[in-house]
């Protein structure tokens, strides 16, 4: 039975057991490729998509993703051997049924830390990735595309190529680098996001929000020793010189320059790159972009206001937008969960242009 069918969803309209919905309740469907975790499909949804589908490789991102989006069909495989007809008639649908294709193919080829100090480009066979994509989108033909990434991808050759393969399906597209800061995410993070429509001009949506703090997200977390949850209240051991480090930075936004000679780690002094390592993040600002490395202090600036410790994972979680209760597996170990949540896409962010998006094209 096609999966559209097994949730009561065909064609636009959406089936309950023996009534089916009027048109004016029905809501536009989506497809999210790349999902990771989910937060790409958690935004879409906060926007009024049905997301009937997505397509992730990662078994870590696919159990996260699963247990919080389980009407969603998931393809756990690698896009590269998917065949979009197959996507459809697993969804018992048909090209140009679906509204919109979204998604963030990975982006680490692209991005300005591949290159800080003085490092040469690096060519990082995910960045063609992105051709996949284009591929799906093009093969199932949706009223629009939404696509994410860094926003290197914005000055690299490939996106004239990606631009030129919508234009000559039928797509109108636009595309800018915005701060989720300004669209309500807790966080500085800069991202490329391109959207296209089918014959039509498609929106970007215009970042007014008032720009969230560390405080308004993280402030009245709990104590790691009062919390019953794995994700906040966990063991982590440094040396002697790292924690006494970390206890000497200066609380609300201190450095490690701010540290005196003897504190300081050797490698610092030979590396004029990465100053915000060893820094904490400051109550009343956004947070720096949350990395995969996030619950590492060498990492970033990532140490807590107050507190002698990096952020722990729900934190991270919490200044990526996510909610409190969104399920992370982190069956693999700390390291791994922090990488699937800075991977993803901060679902306020996603919102705010999926919004944007829809109402611009009548979805």
């Amino acid at each position: 039975m096609p999966f559209i069918d097994s949730i009561f969803v065909r064609q636009r309209g959406i089936v309950s057991k023996n009534k089916v919905r009027s048109p004016a309740k029905m809501r536009p469907i989506a497809i999210d490729l790349f999902s990771g975790c989910g937060g790409l499909t958690l935004g879409l949804k906060k926007a009024g998509f049905n997301v009937v589908a997505a397509v992730e490789i990662d078994p870590l991102a696919c159990s996260t993703y699963r247990r919080n989006h389980k009407s969603s069909f998931l393809f756990e495989s690698d896009i590269r051997h998917l065949d979009p007809d197959a996507i459809l008639r697993q969804l018992g649908m048909q090209k140009e049924q679906i509204d919109l294709v979204a998604g963030c193919p990975p982006c680490q080829g692209f991005s300005s830390m591949r290159t800080k100090n003085g490092r040469h480009l690096i060519e990082e066979p995910m960045n063609d990735l992105v051709f996949e994509f284009v591929r799906i989108a093009v093969a199932i033909r949706p009223k629009a595309i939404m696509l994410e990434n860094v926003p290197g991808l914005a000055t690299d050759d490939r996106v004239e190529a990606v631009l030129q393969c919508f234009e000559r399906a039928g797509y109108k597209c636009k595309l800018s680098v915005f701060n989720a800061a300004d669209f309500g995410a807790p966080q500085r993070r800069k991202r490329l996001i391109l959207v296209a429509a089918l014959g039509r001009e498609p929106a970007l949506a215009v970042g007014k929000a008032r720009r969230r703090s560390v405080r308004g997200a993280i402030g009245r977390m709990p104590l790691t020793s009062d919390s019953l949850d794995p994700l906040h209240n966990y063991q982590v051991r440094h040396t002697d010189k790292v924690q006494r480090m970390i206890e000497n930075i200066p609380k609300d936004g201190g450095s490690r320059s701010d540290l005196p000679i003897k504190l300081r780690l050797a490698c610092h002094d030979i590396s004029d790159g990465f100053r915000d390592v060893y820094g904490r993040m400051s109550w009343k600002y956004p947070s720096p972009t949350i990395t995969g490395g996030c619950i590492n202090p060498s990492k970033g600036r990532f140490i807590h206001p107050e507190h002698d410790r990096a952020i722990t994972l729900r934190e991270a979680a919490l200044l990526q937008g996510f909610p409190t209760n969104y399920y992370f597996d982190i069956s693999r170990g700390r390291y791994a969960t922090a990488q699937i949540i800075g991977n993803a896409f901060p679902p306020i962010f996603a919102q705010k242009h999926a919004t944007a998006l829809r109402k611009s094209l009548e979805l």
